[in-house]
């Protein structure tokens, strides 16, 4: 609670608290993708409250009459019994004195979290589920934050398997004959760029964006004549990109950006020299890149040529096992993909051949149908719900060429056209879908979506209209056997809370249950786990150090409290009914709030939060959030809260 706290302190008040730029000092402490249960820095705590000391001490005694702590037998027993701890605490605990048992949890040894249990790595890859990010490039919102390649080295850290790469045609280098003339060409270009950002500057957001892109439903400006030999290019492209030359400082590369934004670019390059230093620092479970191809196939070549560069040794560009046909290729287990990258990138749709009809041994696919699809283009294309957002302006498709879409040896991504058409059989498909669309599928077929997913893979991602990268509820994705969630990680919110919760601890891949794997005769949600009643019960004791929000420097003007919130799976869930809020909600429905103090270290006095009863609970994917609210209360009448 402290450290979200901390984090909102640090941002001005006019700009939203939730949304910050990548950290790059010890990313590994920050919450969010599962690093920081696993550090023990980020557990420890470097002193105690008077407060807190008094509550410890309490504690101490109470334990220690039950178990009667000055013995070894007695602390073996809390150890294994209460605590269920490893015996090694009891190097710390030593002799079980009252400054021993505090510093027992102190340095994190008794923290709530249990540790991870070793993931097992056995399965073929479509069994976990996978620490995901949502244009990992943007640190800010989707429409006019920049770009980094800080931001992927931070997600890395923290625990990320799967990142998100947005490319475009990058522009072409000056032709111009003479060195002066070039020169006085830039002067006089930077003076005109210079008073014409001078007065966007002074245009609200949608103003600039009709200038850069038109009217949604008007031609761009500057708009090419298609020419018969070339794929069309990005509206933004001044000139044709021509084929490129070896020299790196002469040709045009790739760049990465969100499009039909005011997003800043930064080159493909960069991006993938960042994801080759730190994509094994972490975890050496495998790194899962998806490419968004907006590009040109000269551009899509240098792509191509880039990745193999930066990443060779470490880049899955042919299959395991050469020898077997692509069209039978098998997903291999985790284990066999360790310290290696694996491209998520469009495919051609299949022809319809009649082998395409026979399922492999790992498959349970429904009733196959006449093939429908036509030739797919960008590597993850808007599904149903593609009317809200600006990625949705008409943006250039651009064929994937073979040689890139070879890449995707084990994640070839396909337009999602149904779960009965001959791609959703391929043991090597993906299929990506906004949260509406998904959404829709489980409400009008949820018995095919959950069998699909505990064999083929399939990716969730945020509609365009949170523009303020807020994000979805991964659970109930998650529920529906959805590997790939993937979250907005630039902004600290209940997503990512959850995903905390999913991951925290592991190197990022988590084990499905039992029901949800490819080895389940469960056919659907409801029959998939076993379900039990929860009785919960949490006492708050005290809380020190809470840092003011930002308007604030009084620390008795300000009353902070906790907010327990219970993540379980609805009845609609269960019967694939709809959902109520269309899934839109994030925040639990079971909730209950500790009483508010007026200080900075809160005394709760032992206050019990209570839950009986509480039905469809499965420990795997039921989660319990705690979030601290603090509300000023210094301007009469205009509470703020954070």
């Amino acid at each position: 609670m402290a450290d979200a706290a901390a984090a909102a302190a640090a941002v001005p008040p006019n700009k939203d608290h939730k949304v910050g730029v990548p950290k790059l000092d010890e990313p590994q402490l920050q919450a969010g993708g599962g690093s920081a249960a696993a550090t023990t820095k980020a557990r420890t705590v470097e002193s105690l409250s008077t407060t807190l000391s008094k509550y410890l001490k309490t504690i101490h005694d109470e334990v220690d009459k039950k178990y009667q702590l000055s013995t070894k037998e007695g602390l073996t027993k809390w150890l294994t019994e209460e605590q269920q701890a490893p015996l090694s605490d009891l190097e710390t605990l030593k002799e079980g004195s009252v400054s021993h048992f505090a510093n027992y949890f102190t340095t994190g040894l008794g923290n709530v979290m249990k540790p991870s249990q070793p993931i097992d790595t056995t399965f073929p890859l479509s069994n976990y589920f996978i620490s995901s990010s949502h244009n990992t490039y943007l640190t800010g919102n989707q429409l006019a934050s920049d770009s980094s390649v800080d931001a992927y080295k931070n997600v890395l850290v923290r625990g990320c398997r799967c990142v998100e790469i947005d490319v475009w045609d990058g522009e072409p280098p000056s032709s111009s004959s003479s060195e002066d003339e070039a020169a006085g060409a830039n002067a006089s270009k930077s003076k005109d760029k210079k008073d014409k950002k001078d007065k966007k500057e002074k245009l609200s957001l949608r103003k600039r964006l009709e200038l850069r892109f038109g009217r949604k439903g008007s031609p761009p400006p500057e708009e090419k004549p298609k020419e018969a030999s070339s794929a069309e290019q990005p509206t933004n492209t001044v000139e044709r990109i021509i084929p490129w030359v070896s020299n790196s400082s002469t040709r045009a590369e790739p760049r990465v950006l969100h499009g039909f934004t005011l997003t800043s670019d930064m080159p493909f390059r960069s991006v993938c020299a960042t994801i080759r230093d730190h994509a094994f620092e972490f975890s050496n479970l495998p790194l899962i890149v998806s490419l968004e191809v907006h590009t040109s196939p000269e551009q899509q070549d240098i792509m191509v040529e880039i990745m193999k560069h930066y990443w060779g040794g470490m880049l899955v560009d042919l299959p395991l096992d050469p020898t077997e046909p692509a069209e039978n290729l098998k997903l291999p287990t985790l284990k066999e993909l360790e310290n290696k990258i694996l491209v998520k990138v469009k495919r051609a749709a299949p022809k319809p051949l009649a082998s395409a009809a026979k399922p492999t041994p790992l498959q349970t696919p429904a009733e196959l149908s006449k093939p429908t699809t036509k030739e797919s283009t960008t590597s993850d294309p808007p599904s149903s719900d593609n009317s809200d957002g600006p990625e949705n302006a008409t943006a250039p498709k651009a064929k994937v060429i073979e040689s890139l879409s070879r890449l995707g040896v084990y994640f070839g991504g396909y337009s999602y056209k149904g779960l009965n058409t001959p791609e959703a059989n391929i043991p090597t498909h993906v299929f990506s879908l906004s949260e509406k669309a998904l959404i829709e599928v489980h409400e009008t077929d949820p018995v095919a979506l959950f069998t699909h997913n505990k064999n083929f893979f399939m990716r969730a991602y945020p509609k365009g209209l949170r523009l303020n990268s807020s994000n979805l509820n991964p659970s109930i994705f998650w529920r529906q056997g959805v590997q790939i969630v993937a979250l907005n990680w630039q902004r600290w919110d209940c997503g990512m809370m959850l995903n905390e919760a999913m991951f925290a601890g592991t190197p990022g891949w988590v084990l499905k249950p039992a029901g949800y794997r490819s080895t389940s005769t469960g056919k659907t949600q409801k029959d998939a786990v076993t379900r039990h009643s929860l009785d919960l019960s949490i006492e708050f004791f005290a809380g020190q150090n809470i840092p003011l929000p930002p308007e604030e420097d009084d620390p008795k003007d300000f009353k902070p409290y906790v907010k327990v919130e219970l993540h379980v799976e609805k009845p609609e869930e269960r019967q694939g009914e709809p959902i109520p809020g269309g899934g839109k909600n994030t925040k639990g429905d079971i909730k209950k709030k500790t009483k508010s103090q007026r200080t900075p270290d809160p005394d709760f006095g032992r206050e019990i939060i209570e839950f009986k009863g509480v039905k469809g609970v499965t420990e795997e994917l039921t989660f319990v959030r705690y979030v601290l609210f603090i509300y000023s209360v210094h301007i009469p009448g205009h509470p703020t809260s954070r």
